[in-house]
């Protein structure tokens, strides 16, 4: 049994809460799909939980942004992460630190697992994107209507199942292919051993489907679950809006999930 978190974007309230379900369930091993930084205002805070408690984080396109460059941001994303930069470098404990941008460095852009879940033998891929493209690549919901390319060549790259985040929307594309919400599965997919899927996991702290709830999923056997929870947006807003380098845009997102 395992959960799986991702964009987390540097909103200490969504992730507490997160943090704390997981533990309510007895969950002890969590991993991590990127984008722990960015957009909100607790960057170190952020940082330290998930260096404390995952057990892989792989890398998400924020944080590469505050390693080397903001590529193709917007205003407001750049600004949070020269800022995250910022902070990084000025505030905080130099060997805390340290710690913290030698994890950034660490992180790998896939990382896969081999194992047993129930009486199934399944790979599970995990990046922040997409299977072609890990670190940038948008994989939506539309794409399988859209852009069926670009959807046969993410399926090309895996051997079973992938676990990506990026878009902030959660659910389940499917090699036919198809794309299920959450609501459609009834918040569980079964993984079967004949069948491919990526299973987009959501976001813990920027929500865009418009459910202003924090998510994540867990394992179980053979089942992929989707949490939703309750949190304290307002809280985490208003930490955005006393930081003049970020965006207010950031902040007021987080009441609509958009």
């Amino acid at each position: 049994m395992f959960a799986i978190i991702s964009d987390i974007h540097s909103n200490l309230e969504a992730l507490t809460t997160v943090l704390a379900d997981i533990d309510s369930r007895g969950i002890k091993t969590i991993y991590c799909l990127g984008d722990v930084v960015g957009y909100a205002a607790n960057p170190l805070e952020c940082l330290d939980l998930v260096i404390a408690r995952t057990k892989v984080c792989v890398l998400g396109n924020h944080d590469y942004a505050v390693l080397y460059e903001p590529t193709n941001f917007n205003m407001g994303a750049e600004q949070a992460s020269y800022w995250t930069r910022d902070i990084l470098e000025r505030q905080g404990d130099t060997e805390d630190n340290g710690k913290r941008w030698s994890f950034l460095g660490s992180q790998p852009m896939r990382w896969t697992l081999n194992t047993k879940l129930g009486d199934l033998h399944a790979q599970l891929d995990f990046v922040h994107a997409s299977p072609r493209r890990p670190i940038n690549e948008y994989l939506f919901p539309d794409d399988v209507y859209t852009n069926l390319g670009k959807v046969n060549a993410q399926f090309e790259r895996i051997k079973h199942i992938c676990f990506i985040g990026h878009t902030h929307l959660p659910g389940v594309f499917l090699e036919d292919p198809d794309f299920y919400t959450p609501e459609e599965l009834g918040n569980v997919y079964p993984i079967l051993k004949e069948e491919k899927a990526i299973i987009n996991v959501g976001s813990v702290g920027q929500p865009r489907d418009r459910d202003n709830r924090t998510g994540y999923v867990y394992v179980e056997g053979n089942e992929v679950h989707f949490v939703r929870l309750e949190y304290d947006f307002d809280a985490a807003a208003k930490k955005i809006y006393a930081v003049p380098e970020l965006d207010s845009f950031e902040g007021d997102r987080l009441f609509e999930g958009r």
